[in-house]
């Protein structure tokens, strides 16, 4: 694996940069999975994999529930009008509790570090991820936070402070909205739980073909292969000084590049196959998980797991939400149109995405 792509600042307000390098593809022509894809779907792997599970009732007592349809209401976009599913997956950026430790930035709060909506069609035998990036300007509609506080709609807010400000629901809640896709369930995992995971296992390979300096993330590499830890994964995976332009729509494709590497070690090492190494990386990500409450608990995992050997998680296609830079703040991104509706009309629709959908006309993540 080479690194090829433009990583991010760690800091919430980084701007988007224009000129970023484009992403590498693979043969397949499609975009690989992110980070956070793969570690909730890990979850769901192991559950599936674990028929034993129900042996180890402390591992429910692991996972965090959000009650997102109480927390929502009846304002929702309808249900696919097939069996297809959408998952909304978040990387927490929370320096509170274990995060507190890590060289993660020093912004106060909490905020939707990376997000995804992952579509998997009727069938579930593929999936595609949809990739929303954070400085996105965005319309957060009313919501209500966790503590019964009402929060009025406000306009050109960027999507990842959406989550510091009024909580995970009214993520949900202006996915929703920006996209008329109604989610079936929320999955959310903190750096130490991605830190956790790598070391779990045991480590991750990847070869760089330039070396790296940030200061910021603290990562230091040297062109060449190099085995990380878990911080070291986190910091590579977040860098983004001392490598290509510094645009942050670019350092989706670092991480898909760390995710290849990661899949290729589970596949390696078997992991699925040991039961205690299994019991480990579970016990790991469901103590870092919080999801929506129809999923907090490892039964509701591995039904849900289940549902979904058909998937391939190396195979999935990966998009970047369609945006352009936004004519006011040109360190900011809106989506485009009309290739950001036409997507996600085929979500909504359970058919097949447009190759003239993909198509971001911000240079920096194309």
């Amino acid at each position: 694996m080479s690194h090829v792509s433009t990583p991010q600042r760690s800091d919430s307000d980084a701007p988007s940069g224009r000129g970023g390098r484009g992403r590498k593809r693979g043969r397949t022509g499609k975009r690989r999975t992110g980070r956070w894809i793969l570690l909730s779907l890990a979850v769901l792997v192991v559950a599936a994999a674990g028929t034993g599970y129900w042996l180890y009732s402390d591992l429910n007592g692991n996972i965090e529930g959000v009650d997102i349809n109480d927390a929502i209401g009846k304002d929702r976009p309808e249900k696919l009008p097939t069996s297809g599913q959408n998952i909304l997956i978040l990387g927490s950026d929370s320096r509170a509790g274990d995060n507190a430790e890590l060289n993660t930035g020093k912004v106060a709060g909490a905020r939707s570090d990376t997000a995804l909506v992952m579509h998997i069609p009727e069938g579930r035998t593929e999936a595609v991820a949809v990739s929303i990036p954070r400085d996105t300007l965005v319309t957060r509609p009313d919501c209500t936070k966790a503590d019964g506080t009402e929060v009025g709609s406000a306009e050109r807010v960027m999507f990842n402070s959406v989550y510091s400000q009024v909580g995970p629901a009214c993520v949900v809640k202006t996915v929703e909205k920006m996209s008329g896709v109604r989610m079936d369930h929320y999955v959310e995992i903190d750096f130490a739980g991605f830190k956790d995971l790598v070391d779990a296992i045991g480590g991750v390979t990847v070869t760089v073909d330039q070396d790296i300096h940030d200061k910021s993330s603290g990562l230091e590499l040297t062109a060449g292969t190099h085995r990380l830890d878990g911080t070291e994964s986190l910091q590579f995976v977040r860098t983004r000084h001392g490598v290509g332009d510094g645009s942050d729509l670019g350092r989706i494709g670092l991480q898909q590049e760390f995710m290849i590497a990661l899949l290729s070690e589970i596949k390696k090492q078997d992991l699925l196959g040991s039961p205690t190494k299994t019991y480990k990386i579970a016990d790991t990500l469901t103590s870092a998980l919080t999801t929506d409450s129809e999923l907090a608990s490892l039964t509701a995992l591995t039904d849900f797991g289940r549902s979904m050997n058909g998937v391939d998680p190396a195979a999935m296609e990966t998009i970047m939400l369609p945006v352009a830079y936004d004519k006011t703040d040109p360190n900011r991104v809106v989506a485009a149109e009309p290739q950001a509706s036409t997507l996600w009309k085929a979500i909504r629709n359970d058919e097949e995405i447009p190759e003239s959908a993909k198509k971001s006309p911000a240079g920096g993540g194309s």
